[in-house]
C-alpha cells in the first residue's frame, strides 16, 4: 500500500544529495521533551492518536511519510537561523511532525482535541537534502547532517533552517530498506 509522502520536484540530484523544490504543505505536530528516541516515540503516539480519530469529528487521517522530528534547543550551533552541527537536543525540546494529506486544508483538516498537536501551515520551499538507509542514532544524524552542510556550502547553498530529520519506514522495516533524510531549507 502506497503511502503519500509531500510533494516536491527534483532540481539537483547528486546522490546521496538533492536539491529538492517542495509544494506548501499542512503539518501536525507536537513539542516532546527526551533524548531522540524517546522524544520519536512520544510524539509519534500523539499525532497518531489524532490521525488515527482523536479529533473533533473523530475522522481518520491517512497516514503518511515522512515523520519528522526538529531539535528546538541544540548544541554545537554554527550558521543562520539555529541550523547546528550536532542535532542532539541538550535542555529544550524536539518538534515531531507528520505531513497531512494533500486533500486538506487547513479549514477541512479536523481539529486536534488533544491541545499538544498543533496544525500548522508550511509555503512552498526549497530544500537540501541527503538521504541514507539503516538505523539511525544521533551519532549517524551527526554525520549526516555535517555531510550535507558541507556538499550545500560547495554549491553555495546557504541555510535558512535547522535541520529536519525524517523517517520514512515503520520500525519492523528491514535495515537495508530503510529510508531516512536529513532536510535543511535553503536559499541561493
Amino acid at each position: 500500500m502506497a503511502v503519500e509522502e509531500p510533494k516536491y520536484s527534483v532540481l539537483e540530484n547528486a546522490p546521496p544529495f538533492e536539491l529538492r523544490s517542495y509544494a506548501p504543505m499542512i503539518l501536525a505536530q507536537v513539542q516532546v521533551e527526551g533524548d531522540l528516541d524517546e522524544a520519536s516515540s512520544q510524539g509519534f503516539r500523539l499525532i497518531a492518536a489524532y490521525i488515527f480519530g482523536q479529533n473533533q469529528v473523530n475522522e481518520k487521517v491517512a497516514m503518511t511519510a515522512p515523520v519528522t522530528m526538529e531539535g528546538q534547543s541544540i548544541k554545537n550551533q554554527k550558521i543562520a537561523m539555529t541550523a547546528p552541527v550536532n542535532i542532539e537536543k541538550e535542555g529544550g525540546s524536539w518538534t515531531v511532525s507528520f505531513v497531512m494529506p494533500a486533500q486538506y486544508t487547513l479549514d477541512t483538516l479536523p481539529k486536534p482535541l488533544n491541545p499538544q498537536v498543533t496544525i500548522k501551515s508550511i509555503p512552498a520551499s526549497k530544500k537540501a537534502v541527503i538521504t541514507f538507509s539503516g538505523f539511525y542514532d544521533s551519532d549517524k544524524v551527526e554525520q549526516k547532517t555535517k555531510a550535507l552542510e558541507e556538499w550545500m556550502s560547495s554549491k553555495n547553498l546557504h541555510p535558512i533552517s535547522a535541520p529536519i530529520f525524517a523517517r520514512y519506514n515503520p520500525p519492523w522495516t528491514l535495515p537495508f530498506m530503510r529510508r531516512n533524510e536529513i532536510l535543511i531549507d535553503v536559499r541561493d
